[in-house]
């Protein structure tokens, strides 16, 4: 969870949106130096469902950056074997945003590197409603029995459909809350904090992270 872009901006006498660009930068160093690490999984918050109640001008911007940091990868996708796709409702995005988002998830669909997911209008709980909606419309369509649901078909109906389970959850910048992301998937996820605002944050922070999560015992439940 990339947190701390705007405290980063503010300790600079910045605008929030330099704060967001450098995290976006943060991130574009940080997937090459992750994939060389063995990570092959990647999801990070980019905006979310309560994003939208911040000033204008910083949605704006935000939706600028997001334009920007997406056609960068499209134009950068033969350099890189990075899969990416956006979780997420989409349906709110103006028209070139999503189909900015369609064209990187079809240039990329066959890379074989790391997967970087990016959750954009996002948020656990909008994403849970949205699938028990979904699960509604198959069984009154009669696709679905409503015997057959499990957790395992649930997971079907999620946005993170095909994903592995989460091993490592991270939050930068300092505070300890999972702030309505990934709420269902976090289950059993090993959860990392660190006061290090997400601009700073690099390989080495991460590296300590994984440091951090393989001296850690998972038992899920059951006894070691």
């Amino acid at each position: 969870m990339m947190d701390g872009n705007g405290r980063w901006a503010k300790k600079r006498f910045l605008k929030a949106e330099a704060g967001h660009r450098a995290g976006a930068q943060a991130l574009k160093k940080l997937v090459p130096e992750a994939e060389a690490a063995g990570v092959k999984f990647l999801t990070v918050f980019a905006f979310s469902t309560e994003n939208w109640s911040r000033p204008a001008d910083e949605v704006q911007s935000l939706m600028d950056l997001l334009r920007d940091y997406i056609q960068e990868y499209i134009d950068d996708t033969e350099k890189n074997d990075v899969r990416m796709t956006v979780i997420g409702d989409v349906s709110r995005l103006d028209d070139d945003l999503r189909q900015k988002i369609a064209n990187l998830t079809e240039l990329t669909l066959d890379k074989p590197g790391l997967r970087l997911n990016i959750a954009i209008n996002y948020g656990g709980r909008d994403e849970i409603v949205r699938a028990v909606k979904h699960i509604a419309a198959d069984s009154a369509a009669g696709t679905l029995d409503p015997t057959d649901i499990d957790e395992r078909l649930f997971a079907t109906y999620l946005d993170t459909a095909g994903l592995p389970e989460i091993d490592l959850w991270i939050r930068t910048g300092g505070d300890v809350r999972v702030s309505n992301f990934l709420l269902y998937q976090l289950a059993y996820a090993e959860m990392y904090f660190t006061d290090v605002l997400w601009p700073d944050f690099t390989i080495k922070n991460l590296n300590a992270a994984i440091e951090d999560f393989t001296r850690r015992g998972r038992r899920f439940g059951g006894r070691a």
